[in-house]
């Protein structure tokens, strides 16, 4: 699916879509991925590839349940052998910040978003090997795409049959914009990671401040196979997608095919 049509009629998109089964993106340096793990590690298999780790919280559980059982997993964990893991943070972060939150932890991967208000935006993760560098590089390109799908979006507005996808197109490039822009600045936009390290170090890290949950994942053996997706920031109750009443003139069918 081209990017311009990510959004092509939320109505026809979203409503055959929910958030845990959103589009993923191949980018320069980063790969889009985004899915919920089911319940907790007793089923950790996607329904549409087999033999896929999904970690973070599933939709539907409650954020506070998630960080016990993660807590509990990582108590358990036995000592000494490296595991990858995902890093929920209490806020979004800007690029800059992340050295010194991870210091010591070697970080292969961060997601973020755009927290745009009422808007649910594209999950996109990062490939990084220096956070003081690729972190930034990566979202400079992810504005250089979204600028370009922008673009592609607003043509398709233009040339649209009917008034009902041209308000579509112009929604979309309106979104698209506002996440390029806010990329283009290096926004305060990172809100996970996914890391490597012994249960100690992990068990070290889950005591700083601005770390809101590290959830060990001793079933990846594989980054490639595996999605994450970490517990938002702003989510405080049950598990679910961000709101999407901003979004456009399909936003209120997409909300009713969802439940």
């Amino acid at each position: 699916m081209r990017p311009a049509l990510r959004r092509l009629a939320r109505g026809a998109r979203r409503l055959s879509r929910s958030w845990t089964a959103l589009v993923t993106v191949l980018l320069a340096v980063g790969l889009v991925v985004v899915a919920y793990r089911a319940g907790t590690r007793s089923t950790p298999v996607d329904d549409t590839v087999s033999d896929v780790p999904r970690v973070g919280p599933a939709e539907g559980q409650q954020a506070d349940a998630y960080r016990a059982a993660a807590s509990r997993e990582l108590d358990a964990a036995p000592a000494g052998r490296p595991v990858w893991a995902l890093v929920s943070l209490t806020a979004y972060q800007r690029p800059a910040a992340l050295d010194a939150l991870f210091a010591t932890t070697s970080v292969t991967r961060v997601i973020a978003r755009v927290p745009l208000p009422d808007v649910q935006t594209q999950l996109v993760t990062l490939v990084v090997d220096r956070l003081a560098v690729d972190v930034a590089t990566g979202m400079r390109r992810t504005a250089t795409a979204k600028e370009q799908a922008a673009a592609t979006a607003a043509s398709s507005a233009a040339s649209a049959g009917t008034d009902e996808l041209k308000q579509v197109y112009a929604a979309d490039a309106a979104v698209e914009r506002r996440e390029a822009a806010a990329y283009r600045s290096l926004c305060a936009c990172v809100y996970g990671a996914v890391i490597r390290a012994t249960p100690e170090q992990l068990r070290e890290l889950a005591q700083r401040a601005g770390i809101r949950v590290v959830d060990p994942a001793p079933e990846v053996t594989r980054l490639d196979r595996a999605t994450f997706v970490p517990l938002r920031p702003e989510q405080s109750g049950t598990v679910g997608p961000p709101s999407d009443t901003a979004a456009g003139p399909s936003a209120t069918p997409s909300r009713s095919a969802a439940g």
